[in-house]
């Protein structure tokens, strides 16, 4: 079975995961690595490549073309629209949700002074902090892993923010600061790896078997609420389902401003047995009060920018 996977570090690490559980059930794996347009182009905001699946497009185009058999992704990275052609065979049990500041000297976020620079590659990230610390300067920050903690090594940045899963994923113990749900919900499907078959083939069925139920729920729900507003990835929106039992799953969600002055949430419980329904309703909700016309906001002001 032929993967498809970037070639980031990041990347590679998360493959070599599912390699190894499809491994466990006697199935041999080979690797493909493809260049997408997030990679090619790191010197620009994600937003300005067309945000929405700048690290999946090209993936994308070789199973349909039959180059490649599966594709492994960071899920947050897949659209909420998708081909019908391609599911999503399995999501592997979630890691961290949480994000992460690693920072030059320790600090904390509120221990930071004022003005501190701070990086990040996420507009959602950007909009959560300058809404808990307004006056801190959030610059872009592109690159994969290794190169962003280059740059705040550098001196370039005070603090620069990362999804911790990703640092778990490399093996790094990293003096870093988990920053609560609260105040930073975590973009959909945060710290859940994908893997994406054809609809029908074999392949579908093998990889199926190392879906962990509860996480694909959970990210079905996320995907579900911000699916109501639109935006994707590229507008500041945050959605995080987790299965406080068996019967229950506590779902928040949140749109905000691209400054972080205003923002509309949704913070509530549902039923397991009705989940689709009750994530509807909350993305419904989130519509009414306000989040479509910030989402519209964030994208008009981006375009005035470019």
């Amino acid at each position: 079975m032929i993967i498809g996977t970037r070639g980031s570090s990041l990347a590679l690490a998360q493959t070599k995961r599912v390699s190894q559980m499809l491994k466990s059930l006697g199935v041999n794996t080979t690797l493909k690595i493809i260049k997408t347009s997030g990679d090619s182009f790191t010197d620009r905001p994600l937003h300005e490549l067309g945000g929405v699946g700048a690290f999946v497009r090209e993936i994308d185009e070789r199973m349909f073309s039959g180059e490649i058999d599966i594709a492994v992704h960071s899920m947050k990275d897949l659209p909420t629209e998708r081909p019908d052609e391609l599911p999503t065979a399995a999501a592997l049990e979630r890691d961290s949700p949480f994000d992460a500041l690693l920072t030059r000297d320790g600090s904390t976020l509120d221990e930071l002074p004022d003005g501190a620079v701070i990086g990040t590659t996420s507009l959602r990230r950007k909009s959560q902090v300058l809404r808990y610390r307004p006056e801190f300067d959030v610059q872009s920050l592109r690159g994969n892993i290794d190169t962003r903690i280059t740059k705040l090594e550098s001196g370039k940045f005070d603090g620069i923010i990362l999804a911790e899963a990703g640092l778990k994923r490399m093996g790094w113990d990293l003096p870093v600061h988990q920053l609560d749900t609260d105040n930073f919900c975590p973009s959909a499907n945060q710290g859940v790896i994908a893997v994406v078959a054809k609809y029908g083939d074999e392949s579908e069925d093998i990889v199926s078997h190392i879906n962990h139920p509860q996480t694909k729920i959970e990210t079905e729900i996320e995907r579900i609420v911000i699916g109501n507003v639109g935006g994707g990835c590229i507008v500041p929106i945050g959605a995080y389902a987790e299965f406080v039992d068996n019967d229950k799953i506590h779902v928040r969600s949140e749109v905000l401003a691209l400054d972080g002055s205003h923002y509309v949430a949704v913070d509530d419980l549902i039923s397991a047995d009705n989940y689709r329904e009750e994530a509807n309703q909350l993305g419904q909700e989130l519509v009414r009060k306000g989040g479509k016309e910030l989402v519209q906001e964030a994208l008009d002001k981006m375009a005035n920018v470019e």
